[in-house]
């Protein structure tokens, strides 16, 4: 009926204004900065095209994001697997740890990292103490150490898509799997894997999005050696007061983060992606 289409529409309405306000114009505002800010023109966008320096942060980003993915939704899936087949208690205790990093705070954790990979540190005096190494080991302020930090952030992000995928297969299959022959390690790698390939797909390209936009881990691991995109956004804007370029900048990682989007949807299929199609 006519008033139950009114209330449909009074509920769906926040959700557009919320994207208008919250999310288009702060967009349409940046963009504008970009080529209006200190003076009209494209020199900031000229200026990323020429500088070797800028090119050789959106490389560090990409390779960074890169490693990052690869090993986050590796751990990811050995712990989603492990949680897969055990018991109910051991299930529990794994959600558990999973969800625990989402409690704390992403600079306290950043932190925690410094004080233990730092020459000083835990893991460095255990080395030494017990005669592995002779002499402290760089962990920290390069890009090791943005790399550590980042895959303990984005690895509860990879775990979740992981388990909701595993969590649909149906024990039936395996079962079937196992009467007709099939050992373990074939179960895994022909029945198991393949079904859960739409929540390796939602696992790959949450954590590579999350991490292109990663700031806080990167800057305090790598120590201004392992710069990433939106630390040098920070930099420009709030150090620099270039906030044309800054804004540039930002067009550029959106660009980057819309592109990566379209290049895994059409490499994987969107179906897959969300989940639609097996």
């Amino acid at each position: 009926s006519q008033g139950t289409l009114r209330i449909y529409a009074l509920l769906i309405l926040p959700l557009p204004v919320i994207i208008l306000v919250g999310y288009l114009l702060p967009t349409l505002g940046v963009l504008g900065w970009s080529f209006s800010l200190p003076q009209p023109g494209v020199q900031h966008y000229a200026t990323i095209l020429d500088s070797a320096t800028i090119h050789t942060i959106i490389w560090r980003t990409l390779r960074i994001c890169l490693l990052t993915t690869l090993i986050s939704v590796a751990i990811a899936y050995l712990i989603a697997y492990r949680w897969r087949f055990a018991s109910g208690r051991g299930r529990q205790f794994i959600e558990l740890f999973v969800l625990l990093p989402f409690w704390l705070s992403m600079l306290i954790r950043a932190f925690a990292w410094l004080v233990l990979l730092r020459n000083d540190g835990l893991v460095n005096q255990s080395l030494l103490t017990l005669g592995i190494v002779d002499e402290p080991l760089a962990l920290v302020r390069n890009e090791l150490g943005a790399l550590i930090g980042m895959v303990h952030f984005m690895v509860p992000y990879a775990v979740l898509p992981l388990l909701s995928s595993m969590r649909q297969i149906d024990d039936g299959l395996l079962r079937a799997a196992s009467s007709l022959g099939a050992g373990r390690w074939a179960m895994l790698k022909d029945v198991f894997f393949p079904l859960t390939l739409p929540g390796v797909a939602a696992a790959t390209a949450t954590v590579f999005v999350f991490s292109l936009g990663c700031f806080v881990t990167p800057a305090l691991l790598g120590g201004g050696k392992a710069a990433m995109l939106a630390e040098s956004i920070y930099i420009q804007m709030f150090q620099l007061s270039n906030w044309g370029l800054g804004a540039a900048l930002s067009i550029v990682l959106m660009l980057m983060v819309a592109v990566c989007a379209v290049v895994f949807g059409k490499l994987v299929g969107f179906g897959r992606l969300t989940g639609r199609t097996a």
